[in-house]
């Protein structure tokens, strides 16, 4: 008699378990990182909720958007989020907390086939800065304490071209609240320089080929003629789209084939969702990160 109860338990349980995960696999919720405003972050993001359903075999897509990038990385360590496409620092900020959480799968490819990006402090031209040299004294902002082109990288990097510490050359460093908040803090005159993310490739009027830069000449909030560049980091890897360790595993591969084809079957939507004009994606894992990793441990050490 016991046997059987054992046994008629374990089927219930079974068949809980089996509905929960089909229920858990009729949605897939996609994290947007903050850094520029909302209604725009959404509207991009539109043609994933219109194409993912019938591509991946869910029935409902759902964004997320944060106000800041803490939002998706918690959401991600929560597993409340299947899918986003982080900054390598963000991801980094992920693995040192949990390594199983998520994985990194793709990463963009930019239009001259580099896979790296750049970090570009740009100041005012009417400001008279136009070198690293003349911002000794003046006021650096950053864009978000978890970006690896608005913080991590240039506050490595900096440090080690200029031979002093970040407090000794500027007067003040502070956060602009996101990359796109934070270049129009500059041209405001809160900060006399910002550093954001930017392929720095292409054309310097047009904001180049993507990135935040390119995002904000593209709505007509930046004029590539009011502000000059004044620095520019090394090369930092394209972060990675990541996905859940608890997304379902046939879903997971439906996902990566459909985005490693929407370069081809939907361009607009691609150049949407990446802010400005790639060539493809291509296959990363976590090996790829493993600078950036060891760089936001050293420096911020989670």
């Amino acid at each position: 008699m016991l046997k059987k109860l054992l046994l008629a338990t374990a089927a219930v349980t079974a068949v809980v378990s089996v509905s929960l995960s089909a229920q858990a696999q009729d949605e897939f919720r996609i994290g947007i990182l903050g850094g520029e405003n909302e209604a725009d972050r959404l509207r991009n993001f539109q043609c994933m909720v219109d194409k993912l359903p019938a591509a991946i075999g869910v029935e409902e897509v759902k964004l997320f958007p944060a106000a800041d990038y803490d939002g998706v990385i918690q959401g991600l360590l929560g597993g409340t989020l299947d899918y986003a496409e982080l900054g390598a620092s963000a991801y980094a900020k992920v693995y040192l907390t949990d390594p199983d959480a998520i994985d990194p799968v793709l990463t963009t490819v930019q239009t001259d086939g580099a896979t790296g990006y750049y970090s570009i402090m740009l100041a005012r031209k009417d400001s008279e800065i136009n070198s690293l040299a003349d911002m000794k004294g003046k006021k650096l902002g950053f864009a978000d304490p978890d970006s690896t082109s608005g913080f991590l990288v240039p506050s490595v990097a900096l440090p080690a071209q200029l031979g002093t510490t970040l407090e000794t050359y500027f007067s003040e460093t502070g956060f602009g609240g996101g990359h796109e908040n934070l270049i129009l803090e500059v041209l405001k005159g809160t900060f006399d320089a910002g550093t954001t993310w930017s392929s720095g490739v292409g054309d310097y009027a047009d904001g180049y080929t993507s990135g935040n830069i390119r995002k904000m000449v593209d709505k007509g909030l930046l004029d590539m003629d009011d502000v000059v560049e004044v620095w520019r980091s090394p090369l930092i890897p394209n972060g990675p789209i990541v996905v859940s360790n608890q997304l379902d595993q046939g879903i997971r591969g439906k996902f990566i084939d459909f985005m490693k084809a929407l370069p081809e079957t939907d361009r607009d939507c691609f150049m949407a969702i990446q802010g400005g004009d790639f060539k493809a994606f291509t296959d990363v894992d976590h090996s790829f990160y493993e600078t950036i990793v060891a760089a936001r441990k050293a420096k911020i050490g989670s």
